[in-house]
């Protein structure tokens, strides 16, 4: 269930990260674009929020 925010997350970072890309050089990159790459970057992204999540359950309960 954690997925689609993550991706969102992923591609809306990777979105402001290529506006950044022409002031060192880089082409810049498309909504588009980053919405493909916000698809197999979101699974890794998920996982590490799933994980930082529960720990900070674990914490919670003592």
């Amino acid at each position: 269930m954690l997925y689609p925010f993550a991706a969102a997350a992923v591609a809306i970072n990777l979105f402001m990260l290529g506006l950044m890309g022409p002031a060192v050089g880089l082409p810049a990159l498309s909504p588009v674009v980053s919405l493909a790459l916000s698809v197999p970057l979101g699974l890794p992204a998920c996982w590490l929020a799933a994980r930082w999540l529960r720990h900070l359950l674990d914490e919670a309960g003592g």
